[in-house]
């Protein structure tokens, strides 16, 4: 697959099993998992970090193959889940560094450039989370409004 901003192609990478199944040698239940994955949360960990420690300490492959249940569903249903969804908040805390950097370095025209598309990135992202109904229709990204829930 192309890159967004960039006409070259991407790196390859590991994908996941096409098979959404429990592995035959996990002998861990549902509940447990849920449990790890509400005690990881509570200790304030992200969801993506939720899922590395799961895979790399614990040998859980996948949570919804074990659970039925996505890991941020998970954290829905204990109140856990974060505001906003976690590349969203990647990408403003980036915009967020690279406008704090431009106001020290006025004449970097490359990096006025990166935060143009790292805008666009958040904009897009905006309007997909609007459509799907995680974020409310009527909210929309602020740079000064993003500094502020960013730290």
């Amino acid at each position: 697959m192309a890159r967004m901003h960039a006409r070259r192609k991407g790196k390859s990478g590991s994908k996941k099993p096409p098979h959404r199944k429990k592995p035959e040698w996990l002998d861990i239940k549902p509940e447990e998992v849920e449990k790890l994955v509400i005690k990881l949360a509570k200790e304030g960990k992200r969801p993506s970090e939720i899922g590395l420690i799961l895979r790399d300490q614990y040998g859980i492959p996948d949570v919804r193959a074990v659970t039925g249940k996505k890991l941020v569903q998970i954290l829905k249903e204990n109140n856990l889940a974060p505001k906003f969804p976690q590349d969203l908040m990647d990408l403003m805390k980036k915009a967020v560094r690279l406008r704090k950097h431009l106001e020290k370095h006025r004449k970097d025209i490359h990096n006025r450039r990166a935060l143009t598309l790292i805008e666009s990135k958040i904009k897009r992202l905006v309007h997909y989370y609007k459509e799907e109904g995680v974020l409310p229709k009527n909210w929309y990204y602020n740079p000064e409004e993003a500094a502020i829930l960013v730290k």
